[in-house]
Formats: structure tokens, C-alpha cells, sequence
């Protein structure tokens, strides 16, 4: 992905070979309605995007855009607060594409994610039941290579947030104080009424590891880079010897 730009120098000077990612979960949970059912309404149904712990993704997205079946009235729904979601009913399965739309200074393109709708269990997984939903959940990471420095710092104490550690070389000014807490706190999903049957990607830290750990090497190799830009811009008598 390619950051967004910004108007000032500072905020838009973009970190060489450093890459932001959060890691993200979209999916449906559907409940059949049973009794409750008729033709056109057999289940009732949400598709969301949530952070993979369920933090609060509105630090990076500014409005979600869920395209629906086009016989549903206004089948392009747009959400533009967290959570970022919505709930529909109806019979029949079909492909969500859901859009993400980030602030200014994160990225200046979409991301187009594509979830498919399952109201039926699978026929090893038992009767359906209206206590039991069907929950089907993709995890992914989203990642921003060579965020600007006004991305990096607001950000990078943020929970959602995998960033690297810089090298001192660097020289970022301090993170100012956390923004809009309050919102934060509504924004994450962590006490979400659908959450009992959120399944826990948060406890899959070799994904978050592996994540962490490229986040690392991704610093590292800018420390190397720096320092070999140093030795070559050494006049030839200056370098070190190669050998005798």
C-alpha cells in the first residue's frame, strides 16, 4: 500500500524500508430464526470488520462500505463510525465485498476485501439450531509501507498497531498525548453483543509474532542500509582497507 499525503513537510516526510500493520478480522455471524422464519427471512445476519483483538480500528478507517446482493433495497451500505458494521435478514447466500476507506494520512487508496455469506451449517457441524449462529472469520493483515512520520507517531502506541522500534537515528519527535479516548474506548468491540461468538484470533500469537518479529528485520535492515549509505558516501581513502 502507498501512504496517504499530507500538506506539510514534517507530516508528510515518509520512513524509508518501515512498514505499520494491523492485523484485522471480517466476517458474518447468521442466526436461523426458526420458528420466526419466513420464505424471504429465514436468518438474520451481520458482517462486520473488527481489530483482530478487538481493538478499535478508527484510528486508520474512516468509513467502511459494504456492497450487497442487488436485490437488497440500497444493497451499498456505508458506515462511517465504529463498529464497523451492519445487519440484515434474508434466505439466500451471496459474496459481501467490503471496501475500507482510510484517513488522509494513512493511505489515499481503498481496500477491497471480499467475504462470502454462509447461512447454513455444514452437515457434519449438527441440526441448525437458533442458539448456535454460523460464524465464518478471515484474518489479515493490513500493511502500510513507508507511513509518514505524522502516521508513524499517532499511531505507534496505538493497541491495533504493530510498529516497528526505530533506530535512534531516526530523531522522531515525542508522540503528543492518546487522542480521543473516549471515542476509542466506544470504537473497539471488545464488549460487542455478538463477541461470545467472535473467534479469538488474539490468541494466535505465532501470527502476531511472525508480524512482530518482520517488524524487527524490517528495522534492522534499515539500520544496515543507513549504515552502508554512510560508508559509501566516504571518499575512497577514507574507507576501511578490503585486505592485504
Amino acid at each position: 500500500m502507498t501512504t496517504g499525503k499530507k500538506s506539510s513537510s514534517h507530516s508528510s516526510k515518509k520512513l524509508k524500508d518501515v512498514e505499520i500493520s494491523f492485523p484485522i478480522v471480517y466476517g458474518t455471524i447468521a442466526f436461523w430464526l426458526g420458528k420466526k422464519a419466513s420464505e424471504y427471512h429465514s436468518h438474520k445476519w451481520t458482517v462486520y470488520v473488527r481489530g483482530a483483538g478487538n481493538e478499535d480500528l478508527s484510528v486508520i478507517i474512516k468509513r467502511v462500505v459494504f456492497q450487497l446482493h442487488p436485490s437488497f433495497n440500497n444493497p451499498t451500505r456505508v458506515v462511517e463510525s465504529p463498529p464497523f458494521e451492519l445487519s440484515e435478514s434474508g434466505w439466500g447466500e451471496f459474496e459481501i465485498v467490503i471496501s475500507l476507506f482510510f484517513h488522509s494520512d494513512v493511505c489515499d487508496k481503498q481496500l477491497d476485501l471480499y467475504h462470502q455469506l454462509k447461512l447454513y451449517p455444514d452437515d457434519d457441524s449438527g441440526p441448525q439450531t437458533t442458539k448456535k449462529p454460523v460464524v465464518i472469520e478471515t484474518y489479515d493483515e493490513i500493511v502500510f509501507s513507508e507511513p509518514s512520520e505524522a502516521f508513524f507517531l499517532r499511531v505507534q502506541n496505538h493497541p491495533a498497531a504493530i510498529v516497528p522500534r526505530l533506530p535512534a537515528s531516526f530523531n522522531l519527535p515525542p508522540p503528543g498525548p492518546p487522542e480521543h479516548v473516549n471515542e476509542r474506548k466506544r470504537g473497539d468491540t471488545k464488549d460487542h453483543p455478538l463477541s461470545q461468538w467472535f473467534m479469538n484470533f488474539s490468541e494466535a500469537d505465532e501470527l502476531l509474532k511472525l508480524a512482530a518479529a518482520r517488524q524487527q528485520v524490517q528495522a534492522h535492515i534499515v539500520k544496515l542500509r543507513r549504515q552502508l549509505s554512510m560508508i559509501d558516501g566516504l571518499p575512497p581513502q577514507s574507507k576501511a582497507p578490503s585486505g592485504q
